[in-house]
């Protein structure tokens, strides 16, 4: 009963109780946090070995925000939300701040590894100086894997070389048994001869080592030779630059490439900021520029095109369709929605195969050029568009139709007006009211319709003379893809990049029309 009444008065029963109950579920958070961070900490550390400052800070601040969240009690309703604002900031604003730095940068081929990484792998090239030998070589292994090479060199002489260790002669080698007619002891005490068939199994391993001191050290070749290579690029930190040891010149850092004065460069570079090169690039280079403008043209044509087709031919169904006398109106209105329920990817295939010249139900009958021809190629794409997109045009137009007031066509007629004079005049303001910031949208979203374009023919037919990956159908953002990543020139992440920014301020631009366009219609409808 004491103890009772000590809880209700909240004595110290009653804490040490609560905190008994949540003692479990304390642990269980904190052990989580622990292997967070843990994982957190180890992962940064890897990134920014590798050189990938920005992911890792990036990462760092994730892994914090979620250690404030889950520790502080105030953040407790964060806590439901925290995982999805985590991989939000890692899945999607980081991919957006990195797009546009990589805009400003040189990153695509040869410019991919990070400068660390490609300091690495430079300073891993090794050469074969004058004084150095070449050796034939036999395996030996312990029995707990440990590799040592029996080298013959070509003056006869035989050394026992183990790794980070001395050259032994053969008197200096305990245990050594008879050799055989090449030389070879056919046993060493505590070591296993590799035969042949070990040899391939080997000699990713050995490939991997360096044999005797460090000094003079010898490195396996192939499955016979080894031989004394020395690491032939050194980094010299105060001068940004690598060292060649074996003709002494200078490759100085320039624009993440390492470029001596005679202009012979090194192999990889790195990526690093260019400045507003690469949007230089396309305004002034008359390789780019080219075929830029035809894209860009063509993308905002494609875009108005599929806009203005699909709407119409949507609408003219809706306005036919909305007829009360009109006999199986509703079966009808379901049949025409299929090709909107179908996948993109599935309908656009079908179309292709319909007009392929060969077997194509319409290429074996009139084949103009669906995928050979400029422009009967853009006429095929905007009829496959017109497919796939009138349904949702018939949809949204269906239900605009339905809640205009019937009595302002009662009236219309009373006063005389025409069927054409109804539409012009009340049907379509009233109907822009309500469908124009969904046009708008169709038409920010045909400006990055990839899926049509790349599946249809993948921006074919090719536009000629042109240095960079363009077809005649290709739109912006199928163009910035074959930049970045099926070009079979060179990825070039920093052009895709910049043209990529572009894409968003022509979105953005659109946006904003799409509200001042609205506002306009709504003024529009107070005169109606």
């Amino acid at each position: 009963m004491a103890a009772k009444t000590a809880r209700k008065e909240g004595g110290p029963i009653g804490p040490l109780s609560s905190l008994a109950d949540n003692l479990p579920a304390l642990f269980l958070r904190l052990g989580f946090l622990a292997l967070l961070d843990a994982w957190g900490i180890w992962l940064i550390y890897q990134l920014i070995f590798d050189g990938a400052g920005p992911l890792a800070a990036a990462l760092g601040f994730v892994i914090l925000f979620i250690n404030i969240v889950f520790l502080r009690g105030s953040a407790m309703p964060m806590r439901w939300i925290a995982p999805g604002l985590a991989f939000m900031i890692l899945l999607h604003i980081y991919p957006v701040l990195f797009t546009v730095y990589t805009a400003f940068t040189n990153y695509g081929d040869g410019h991919l590894i990070e400068k660390p990484l490609a300091v690495r792998q430079l300073e891993s090239v090794q050469y074969l100086p004058e004084e150095g030998q070449i050796f034939q070589w036999t395996g030996f292994r312990t029995p707990d894997g440990q590799y040592a090479l029996w080298l013959r060199a070509k003056d006869g002489t035989s050394y026992f070389a183990k790794p980070n260790e001395p050259f032994l002669t053969p008197d200096q080698v305990p245990g050594l048994g008879p050799l055989d007619e090449d030389g070879i002891p056919t046993s060493i005490e505590g070591y296993v001869r590799l035969q042949k068939k070990d040899i391939f199994r080997a000699l990713a391993d050995l490939q991997d080592m360096t044999f005797g001191p460090e000094v003079g050290s010898v490195q396996v070749k192939n499955t016979r030779e080894a031989a004394q290579f020395q690491q032939r690029y050194v980094y010299d930190a105060a001068q940004d630059a690598m060292i060649d040891q074996k003709t002494g010149k200078i490759y100085r850092a320039v624009e993440g490439t390492f470029t001596a004065d005679d202009g012979e460069i090194l192999r990889p570079g790195f990526p690093t900021t260019v400045g507003f090169k690469n949007f230089v690039r396309i305004i002034k280079s008359p390789t780019i520029r080219g075929p830029f403008l035809l894209i860009f043209g063509w993308t905002f044509a494609y875009a108005f095109f599929s806009v203005l087709l699909t709407f119409a031919l949507g609408l003219f169904l809706a306005l036919t369709l909305n007829e009360d006398e009109l006999p199986f109106r509703r079966t009808m209105r379901v049949l025409l929605i299929v090709p909107y329920a179908l996948p993109a990817f599935i309908s656009v295939l079908i179309w292709r195969g319909m007009f392929n010249p060969i077997l194509g139900v319409i290429g074996t009958v009139w084949n103009p050029g669906w995928f050979t021809d400029p422009l009967w190629a853009k006429i095929g794409i905007l009829i496959v568009n017109l497919w796939l997109g009138f349904p949702y045009m018939f949809l949204i137009t269906t239900g605009a139709l339905q809640a205009i007031p019937r009595d302002i066509y009662e009236a219309a007629v009373v006063d005389g007006a025409s069927g054409f004079y109804q539409f012009w005049r009340i049907t379509l303001p009233l109907l822009l009211i309500s469908v124009g910031p969904l046009l708008v949208g169709s038409f920010a979203f045909n400006f990055n319709n990839f899926t049509i374009i790349d599946l249809y023919n993948k921006g074919g037919p090719p536009i000629s003379g042109t240095p960079t990956p363009a077809g005649h159908t290709d739109i912006l953002i199928s163009y910035t893809y074959r930049l970045a990543f099926a070009g079979g020139r060179g990825a070039d992440y920093g052009l895709a990049a910049a043209i990529a920014i572009l894409i968003f301020i022509i979105v953005a631009a659109i946006t904003l029309f799409n509200f001042r366009y609205t506002g306009m219609l709504e003024e529009l409808s107070e005169n109606v």
